[in-house]
């Protein structure tokens, strides 16, 4: 009869580590970018290219407020799809965002809150 040996911590370790290896191959390119998949493909909005890069917190504002207006694959109100897309590129963006951009989507946050009555 073949004698069975005990595998040491250190080999199930290695074991397991080239298991999760193998079943994640092929998925780290779709895990670091799902937010670009959730910009792209999310029944939220059809925003306009560049749209978080204008200068203007108006123009941004009047943007979103347009691409939420005529979007058909909004689920919610205008004003929820629109904010919570600029909310979710202010949030993805985190630490990276610059200052005075991020200065001027906060400031676009307010001007579509004018734009929609809601102040």
């Amino acid at each position: 009869m073949a004698q069975v040996r005990k595998m040491t911590h250190s080999h199930r370790r290695a074991a397991r580590k080239s298991a999760r290896r193998k079943s994640t191959a092929g998925r780290s390119t779709a895990r670091k970018r799902w937010s670009q998949r959730v910009t792209k493909q999310s029944n939220a909005l059809d925003l306009k290219r560049g749209v978080f890069k204008l200068t203007s917190p108006k123009k941004i504002a009047a943007s979103l407020k347009r691409s939420a207006a005529h979007s058909a694959r909004r689920k919610t109100s205008a004003y929820r799809s629109a904010l919570s897309m600029l909310t979710f590129y202010i949030n993805r963006a985190g630490k990276t965002l610059p200052k005075t951009q991020r200065t001027r989507l906060e400031k676009a946050k307010l001007e579509l809150k004018r734009a929609f009555g809601r102040e």
